[in-house]
Order: structure tokens, then C-alpha cells, then sequence
């Protein structure tokens, strides 16, 4: 009796090689150039074996079910009662692993059990309504076949391998259920999951202690379905008591050493935030200051690995601006009121199917304190908040928004006295729209500190790592601090490759007229920002003001179109 074993032709295996995504995956056997002849094949294939039974998804040879002409059932990977007896066997099984936000990477191992040498049709069915075929023979020491596939949607798929040996009459199936690890977005009514003010999805009514951790359940609660892969917040710290910043991240995993709010005694400072979420629905917020704070988080919607809102990027785009008169009428806007700003159809945000948008928005010269918030048209004004001011201040927040059936948005200026708003238009949601979101475990990429300041109107080119090719875009945290004097950031793509930068052959690219943070001197500002990149995944961030400033650049996720 011959054992025989299915190898992939050098031509396949060379197309089989796929991107890895910037979140972390399992090991994934890798196929050698060729295979030629059986020395060492044994422990070559057992090893590439034993790693197949690690992938994230696996279906074991024994769920293979074959068939010899019109009998049929179950076959085990060592061939069971039909190789006992000497009669030929033919058995599959089937592992994957993610390569991109809607990509995985197949691979089986097929084996038989023959008196020739055969050729073996594998028919893949990838359960999105894409088969492929590949015709390979039996007689080899490596049998691995690898394939990569990218799903239109992210979400479930059942794929299904059929191999059919000819000359024995064999046929065996075997099915593998894998779930892409992109996420889309749902818009969620700005709701209040948190304020330790009050005791409001808490413990108890107390603020956070020094360097201690509040416990925030997420899904499963508000609205919120189990099963969400990351949640969209407005996060606000409030009553302060020292100087710090608050560290949001998913409940059980290591604290990261990056930063989502940054605040000084005293003040009340809001930042969005888009956080990953526990398998068991809980977020973990984390108070690093001497001092104890107050917490409040408003959900404004949430992702999950089924089919909802896509992303696309926008260059930023200015929709309002009360002191011009932009996008409403001109003049601060009145205190204790709202107005409307048309988000359909303007910036670039397409005119129908729009879900929710990204907005970077900005609050100048307000009377008094008070502070803003944004909600769907058609709807009451939340109680919840978008960004805070003081009396003279100059401060933005990125917001994620549901957008009314009308096409538009509402902006209430919660301050008893008129203030002057400015909204760019950044990014929107849509069915059609086909970057889906990866979260990934918050990384700091660049800290100026450590090596040295941006020059006064110079800027930091920083690549994104998310693999061979730019993401749609990045969902990045800038904090600006050790000021000189006042100013703001602008964060763009940049149009240059990495290559170029290490070569000495960039070009240097014209400064964004939008605005992401403001600062003035002596503070320490933060800002998400949802900001596209250039053709080779680099986004610039520019110091527009006449003294150089430290700039920290922490990484939370990608939108990956593939």
C-alpha cells in the first residue's frame, strides 16, 4: 500500500502569500518554494500540521465525509476502517486565519491513501457565492494547500472544500465556519453609560481614585447588542483634583501606555474615544493621575462583525463656521439653543445613506462656560456631551454623530451665552460605505519626548502599521503638550512613500487648513482623530504655531478596505 499526500503547484503557493493586518494573528504554516522528492517531509508536515490545529478556526480530517460512488460516511484522518482493509482513503482538514479586516488565509491538508499516484480536483466553495479550483496530484510529502479570500462583508461565512480523487471514485467534503475580523458601525442615540457624579453605570456614587480603575459594561446594556467588537465614546473627565490622563482599553487585557483624556486640576475635559471591548462586554477606564476624578462616557454607537456602516474617509472639509456665517447664520451661536447643519449631500458626504458622520468640531471665544452637544435632527436634545469650555476658550473634540432621516444634524450650545462653532467634516458612514474597522491593542508609535520637538510650522510624517498596503484610514490619539506658546495641530495624509522619506526624494506637502486640537501655553491637549492616509499609509501632523511643541501619537485602530 502507497500513502500519497496532496501538494499545491509552486505557482499557487506563490499567490498564496497574503497581508497580515496590523492586529495580531495566530502562526500560519508557510509553503516552501517547491517540494521535490519525500526526505524529511515527515517532520516537515507534522510540524506545518501541528501548527494548522492552532488556526483560529479549524475543522478536524474526521468531520470529512467521503463517498465511494453511492456509499457513503465518515472518514477519519488515518484513514479508519477503509485504510485498516486496504481500500483507498481520502480525508480533508481545514484551518484559517485573518489576514485583513475581511481576508483570511485557507488551509487544508489532504491525504490519501492509493495504490497510484492520482490527481486530485479540490473544489472550495467560499460561501459568498465564489468558488475556485485547483487540479493537484497526490504524489508528494507536503500537503498543504493555501489560499487567500476577501469577503465583500465582513461577518459569518461557511466554507466548504470538496475533493474529488477520479480514478478511485472517491469524493470527501469538509465545511469550516470562520468569522472575518472587521467590524461595522452602527449609529447609537447619544446615551450615558458612565458618571461616577451620580453612580450611573457604576458602583456607587464616587469619583475614581488615584491610579485606580472603573469597570464599564458595554454590551448587553443601553441598547448595545452582545457581541460588539469595540464602542464609540465620549469620554469626559470631570472635578479633577491633579493633573493626569485617563487610560481606556478592554476589561482584562494589560493596561496600555497610551492615553485617551488629558487633563490639569481642575478642568473638565472631554475626548472621543473608540475603545475595544472584552468577549465578556466590559471596557476598563483607568484614572493615572494623584488625584482622584470624576468619569462620565456617552455611547454615540458601537462596531460588530456583521454587516451594518463601512467608513469612508474624507479630506476634512469645512461645514460650519458661525463667525463667517458657513453653514448657518452668521454669529455665535445662542445659548441654552440648537441649530441645524446639513450633512447630506455637502463636505463630499454623499446625499442619501449616510448612518453617521465624523466630525472634528471646535468651540472659539464662548461668553461663558457651557458646553455642546451634537445628536440627530428630528430627535430631542440627549443629556449627554460632546465637548466642554470655559469662559474665552478655544477647544475641539472629535465627534461621531447620528445623522437624521433629513440628512441633518443638530448642535445645542449648552451655555447660557452665545459661542462661536466650527464643524469639519472628516469621514462618514454608509451601507455602501467598504472599509470596515480593526481594533487594535493601543500602541504609542511616536513620542517627540524622547527624541526631539516638531519645529514651529514643521510637521511629523508617521507611518501606520496595518501591512503591505495604506488603510483606509487611522484612529489615532495626538496629544500636543510642553507648549512655548499657542496654536493648533492639522493632521493629513501625506502623499509620499516611506521610501522616499529614507531615500531623501519627499516632496514636502502643503498644511491642511483644518484644525485638530487647539493649545495654549504650558497645556497638554489631546484629540482623537479618524484621519486618512497617504498612498503608503503616512499621516502628517503639523505644528502651526510660532514655537516647537512635543507631539505623542497613539495608535487604536485601522480602517481597512480590504
Amino acid at each position: 500500500m502507497h500513502r500519497h499526500r496532496i501538494m499545491i503547484s509552486a505557482a499557487v503557493a506563490a499567490a498564496a502569500v497574503g497581508l497580515v493586518p496590523a492586529t495580531a494573528q495566530a502562526a500560519e504554516p508557510t509553503p516552501p518554494a517547491a517540494a521535490t522528492g519525500k526526505a524529511g517531509a515527515t517532520g516537515k508536515a507534522g510540524a506545518a500540521r501541528a501548527e494548522l490545529r492552532k488556526s483560529p478556526f479549524f475543522s478536524p480530517a474526521d468531520r470529512s465525509v467521503t463517498a465511494k460512488g453511492q456509499a457513503g460516511g465518515k472518514a477519519s484522518a488515518q484513514g479508519g476502517a477503509n485504510a485498516a482493509a486496504g481500500d483507498p482513503h481520502l480525508s480533508v482538514e481545514m484551518g484559517a486565519s485573518h489576514t485583513t479586516a475581511r481576508g483570511i488565509m485557507l488551509t487544508a491538508y489532504v491525504m490519501t491513501i492509493s495504490d497510484l499516484p492520482t490527481a486530485v480536483a479540490v473544489d472550495v466553495d467560499w460561501g459568498d457565492g465564489n468558488k475556485q479550483t485547483e487540479v493537484v496530484l497526490s504524489d508528494s510529502d507536503y500537503p498543504f494547500l493555501h489560499l487567500n479570500h476577501t469577503y465583500a462583508e465582513v461577518g459569518a461565512h461557511k466554507v466548504t472544500l470538496t475533493a474529488k480523487d477520479v480514478r478511485n471514485d472517491l469524493t470527501t467534503t469538509n465545511t469550516l465556519d470562520v468569522v472575518v475580523s472587521g467590524s461595522e458601525f452602527t449609529p447609537h442615540t447619544p446615551t450615558r453609560l458612565l458618571d461616577t457624579r451620580d453612580g450611573t453605570g457604576a458602583a456607587g456614587a464616587r469619583p475614581v481614585p488615584a491610579y485606580g480603575t472603573t469597570r464599564v459594561k458595554v454590551a448587553g446594556t443601553r441598547g448595545i447588542p452582545a457581541g460588539v467588537s469595540a464602542v464609540a465614546l465620549n469620554l469626559t473627565a470631570t472635578n479633577t483634583k491633579a493633573a493626569g490622563h485617563v487610560s481606556a482599553y478592554a476589561a482584562g487585557t494589560e493596561r496600555p501606555a497610551t492615553s485617551n483624556v488629558n487633563f490639569a486640576a481642575g478642568q473638565t475635559v472631554p475626548n472621543l474615544a473608540i475603545v475595544p471591548v472584552s468577549e465578556d462586554g466590559h471596557i476598563e477606564l483607568s484614572n493615572r493621575s494623584d488625584g482622584t476624578t470624576d468619569l462620565l462616557a456617552d455611547v454615540t454607537g458601537y462596531f460588530t462583525r456583521s454587516a451594518a456602516a463601512g467608513y469612508t474617509s474624507l479630506t476634512p472639509t469645512r461645514l460650519v463656521d458661525t463667525r463667517e456665517g458657513l453653514g448657518t447664520r452668521r454669529g455665535p451661536a445662542s445659548g441654552q439653543s440648537s441649530f441645524a447643519v446639513q450633512i447630506a449631500g455637502a463636505g463630499g458626504v454623499p446625499p442619501k445613506g449616510v448612518t453617521a458622520v465624523a466630525l472634528n468640531v471646535t468651540v472659539t471665544d464662548p461668553r461663558e462656560a457651557g458646553h455642546l452637544t451634537l445628536f440627530p435632527s428630528g430627535q430631542p436634545a440627549p443629556t449627554t456631551s460632546n465637548l466642554n469650555f470655559t469662559a474665552g476658550q478655544t477647544v475641539a473634540n472629535s465627534v461621531i454623530v447620528p445623522v437624521g432621516p433629513d440628512g441633518r444634524i443638530e448642535i445645542r450650545n449648552g451655555s447660557w451665552s452665545g459661542a462661536d462653532v466650527i464643524v469639519d467634516v472628516v469621514g462618514h458612514y454608509s451601507a455602501d460605505g467598504k472599509a470596515a474597522y480593526l481594533p487594535v491593542a493601543p500602541t504609542r508609535l511616536h513620542d517627540s519626548r524622547e527624541w526631539w520637538q516638531v519645529k514651529s510650522f514643521d510637521f511629523l510624517h508617521q507611518r501606520i502599521p496595518a501591512g503591505k498596503s495604506a488603510p483606509e484610514a487611522a484612529v489615532v490619539n495626538a496629544t500636543v503638550t510642553n507648549t512655548g506658546g499657542s496654536g493648533h495641530l492639522s493632521i493629513a495624509p501625506d502623499p509620499n512613500t516611506q521610501q522616499q522619506y529614507d531615500r531623501g526624494t519627499a516632496t514636502t506637502p502643503h498644511p491642511p487648513q483644518s484644525s485638530n486640537l487647539n493649545w495654549t501655553k504650558g497645556a497638554t491637549v489631546s484629540n482623537l482623530a479618524q484621519t486618512g492616509t497617504g498612498p503608503d499609509g503616512i499621516v502628517d501632523f503639523w505644528n502651526r504655531s510660532w514655537e516647537p511643541v512635543d507631539v505623542v501619537v497613539d495608535l487604536f485602530g485601522i480602517y481597512d478596505r480590504r
